[in-house]
């Protein structure tokens, strides 16, 4: 493994260096370019460059009028287009709505350099520019909007951006094998309205068009069956059914082609592409990268995301941890790949010889970082199970619970020259990690791979409002962190819990946000910031939100959805904050807990209290038990999600008093 010798073309000079007037194509991305195999623009162009096409890199185009698509003049063979690592609605506004001020993927962090909607505007510009050129589109806003979707800022059900967007094809889930074919087609002279035949795509026809795949179900005269947006948009009955229906057949080996209607129109989408296997992702990853940024961004700063992946490895994809509030099952899926160790390792090498590079590798990990293989051998030949869940409401029988891969991973990386620390930080499945009856991974990650906290995701303690996420019992994790907690003492370690908890997700109610801030009381745990659900298309809970129903069981949902009770459920997560005590009380007041004002076991006092004075024993923003002992320690940047409205942060105090924020 090595680097590359140069970056993607971002400007027509340097495709003329490359022997041609024109490129193959032309990639519109909505973030910044970084040249990095954790972003899927550079991803999915390398791997498009290393099959023998040129492709030129638009990032971040002026969007106002044609001239910034018109740069490289029109490609050979097309536009591919993506909004970038995240939905542009998600990257533009909180959970209240409110603009954000930053852009983590943009040159110095600042926002304002992508339109709402980019895929829609970028593709409309395009069209302008060309007219009937090839677009297609791809990516998380593509993937996770690919049928009809309700729509947070619109509080709307919105069409298939495919229909909005008046692209060609939409690539959806990880789509490096669609792309890829997609483009041989297109080089051997197929019309690009002619490619209807490609796994892991989506595409526009008239209705009762001849299909290529298995139909989910059929009509009386044979064409596929599915639902009108017409009906879509006001029932929310069908619109609940519909997203089932999309879940259960998201699977590359047992998923079948679904369709949706658009008056004489048909959105066709095929069953998903099977997952990339070992050998597949190993020859991915091997492929060369600058791993960083453009040159470029230098004047502003350069782009903040590259911080938190530069030293860090992917080792995994997909994710069969089944939370209801998370998209990942609906795009990369839940059924779990991973590389070789040895293509691990290679890229673990490469990182040492890079010029800052400290000896510290941030993360082995992935959506989940200690899962390495399918939940069970069934899913291999199968698929996933469409009426059933692997980890809740209680492990599967048939549950794979073994680390011993992944420990031997971390310890092959660890013995390499340079590598001094390797840390686990994009978290773990505690409740995964507690089916393994070998205790082995569990010590090593407490001794070996905790820098000094450890991010884990609770979310809740109510059980009906974990039930609702996907989640297991707060049992589990109290298991989990008596484990933690006596490890780390075993180790002579003082180390810290950072658990992620979630207000007004659907089913929480004022009673189940009491309940959750009783439970932080009762561990010494004082969040400072706290995660309002965020309804983001493509998930079961976002269906929860719009229709208060749940898709998998149709049963009624109670959802907030009031600003205030959505304030009130936030306050009591951090009743003791001086500034929520007027919203804390009214919350109790409401919920008949005027018990909790005043008294040992209060949640406020009746009063103000007084101005504390010396030795009073300030509460901890994170869990920590056990004693104190030295450990080696990077220094490490603040981390940042990509999905910056999804997660937020609960700072700890570390043992030099400092304060730090993992996100």
């Amino acid at each position: 493994m090595k680097l590359a010798e140069r970056f993607l073309p971002v400007t027509p000079e340097e495709v003329h260096d490359l022997g041609r007037d024109v490129p193959d194509f032309v990639y519109v991305c909505g973030d910044a370019y970084v040249d990095h195999p954790s972003f899927g623009a550079a991803l999915i162009c390398r791997v498009l460059e290393d099959a023998g096409f040129v492709v030129a890199m638009l990032p971040q185009p002026k969007w106002q009028d044609t001239a910034d698509f018109m740069r490289f003049g029109r490609p050979r063979l097309g536009f591919l287009v993506s909004s970038g690592n995240i939905d542009s609605m998600v990257a533009h506004y909180t959970a209240a709505k409110r603009r954000r001020n930053d852009d983590y993927y943009s040159p110095g962090g600042k926002s304002g350099y992508r339109p709402d909607r980019a895929l829609i505007v970028y593709c409309n510009r395009i069209r302008e520019a060309y007219g009937d050129i090839p677009i297609i589109i791809g990516g998380l806003e593509a993937s996770l909007r690919r049928f009809a979707h309700y729509d947070y800022w619109d509080n709307k059900v919105r069409r298939s951006i495919l229909v909005d967007s008046r692209a060609d094809i939409l690539s959806y889930g990880m789509g490096e094998k669609s792309i890829l074919r997609i483009a041989e087609l297109l080089d051997r002279g197929v019309p690009v309205k002619k490619i209807h035949d490609v796994r892991g795509t989506a595409y526009l026809c008239k209705a009762g068009e001849k299909v290529h795949f298995k139909a989910a179900s059929l009509r009386e005269d044979g064409t596929p069956d599915g639902y009108d947006y017409d009906i879509l948009k006001t029932d929310k009955k069908a619109y609940a059914r519909a997203f089932a229906l999309q879940y259960e057949n998201n699977d590359g080996i047992c998923g079948d082609l679904l369709a949706e209607y658009y008056g004489d129109r048909m959105l066709v989408q095929n069953p998903p592409m099977p997952p990339l296997e070992r050998e597949e992702l190993d020859r991915i990853y091997a492929i060369p990268f600058m791993r960083t940024y453009h040159p470029m961004y230098e004047k502003d700063g350069g782009v903040p995301a590259i911080t938190e992946v530069k030293f860090s490895i992917t080792h995994n994809r997909g994710c069969f941890g089944g939370c209801n509030f998370c998209a990942l099952a609906f795009h990369q899926g839940r059924s779990v790949r991973s590389r070789s160790i040895e293509s691990v390792k290679e890229e673990a090498r490469l990182l040492t010889t890079l010029p800052d590079f400290k000896g510290y590798i941030h993360d082995i990990g992935g959506p989940t970082a200690n899962f390495r293989l399918p939940a069970c051998e069934k899913q291999l030949k199968s698929g996933v199970c469409k009426k059933k869940r692997c980890l809740v409401p209680e492990p599967c029988k048939n549950l794979r619970a073994d680390h011993k891969e992944y420990i031997r991973l971390l310890r092959e990386v660890e013995s390499l020259d340079g590598v001094k620390k390797v840390f686990i930080r994009s978290g773990i499945r505690f409740d995964y990690l507690m089916c393994d009856k070998d205790p082995a991974f569990f010590k090593k990650l407490v001794r070996d791979h905790v820098s000094g906290q450890l991010k884990v995701a609770p979310e809740h303690c109510s059980s009906r409002v974990l039930s609702h996420m996907g989640k297991p019992d707060i049992s589990v994790y109290d298991r989990f962190r008596e484990k933690f907690f006596e490890y780390s003492a075993e180790c002579g370690l003082e180390q810290y819990l950072v658990p992620y908890l979630m207000s007004s997700h659907p089913g929480s109610t004022l009673e189940d946000a009491v309940e959750l801030a009783l439970y932080t009381k009762r561990i010494g745990l004082a969040p400072e910031q706290v995660q309002d659900f965020y309804p983001t298309p493509g998930t079961a809970s976002t269906v929860m939100y719009y229709t208060g129903l749940d898709p998998f069981s149709m049963k009624e949902v109670y959802t907030p959805t009031d600003f205030r009770e959505k304030q009130l459920q936030r306050a009591l997560l951090q009743y003791r904050k001086p500034q929520m005590r007027q919203m804390v009380r009214e919350a109790l007041m409401k919920c008949g807990r005027e018990d909790l004002i005043g008294g040992r076991d209060s949640l406020i006092a009746p009063s103000k209290p007084k101005a504390s004075g010396k030795g009073t024993k300030k509460p901890q923003n994170t869990e920590k038990k056990g004693r104190a002992g030295s450990r080696s320690q990077a220094k490490q940047p603040a981390k940042k999600h990509g999905d910056t409205g999804k997660r937020s942060a609960i700072s700890a105090k570390g043992k030099n008093g400092t304060k730090k924020k993992h996100r």
